[in-house]
């Protein structure tokens, strides 16, 4: 074989390489973080009155009982901080978390009380599937009358 030959197999080897790693280190993901109940070991795991999600000691979420928030990653593992307000007034509880995302889901939903309870993976971890809206196509024509009963001017 040839020199050139050989450079150009090198060559597109190193870019396959780094193809490779690249997929790997820099795969995004859309974090969403769930302040809903959930069932665990045959208890109702509630979320506190308050959770604020701080991601590199950046609040990118403050949650109500019920509500979503979201987070963007690069990455396969993700840190972040919750400090869970228990009841109104009360002094907030921190935690902290490092978890492993998986490399097949885009949106992950991560169900915070079911964390901090310690539940598995399986149950406090799952894919984001968004609801299709159907749309109505017998739609009843709408009647626009003129406020000002200006007519057409």
């Amino acid at each position: 074989m040839n020199r050139s030959l050989i450079a150009k197999i090198c060559t597109i080897a190193v870019i396959l390489g780094i193809a490779a790693c690249m997929f790997v280190i820099g795969r995004g993901h859309t974090v969403y973080f769930d302040a809903k109940s959930v069932e665990y070991n045959g208890e109702t795991v509630e979320p506190g009155y308050r959770t604020a999600i701080f991601v590199n000691d950046e609040r990118v979420a403050r949650l109500s009982a019920g509500d979503r928030g979201m987070a963007t990653c690069i990455g396969q593992s993700f840190k972040f901080r919750v400090e869970v307000t228990p009841e109104k007034g009360a002094d907030p509880v921190p935690y902290e978390f490092s978890i492993k995302l998986p490399y097949n889901m885009d949106g992950i939903v991560l169900n915070v009380p079911a964390m901090i309870a310690g539940a598995p993976q399986d149950v406090y971890l799952s894919e984001f599937v968004s609801m299709a809206v159907e749309v109505s196509t017998d739609a009843e024509e709408e009647i626009i009358t003129d406020e000002f009963s200006l007519g057409d001017i």
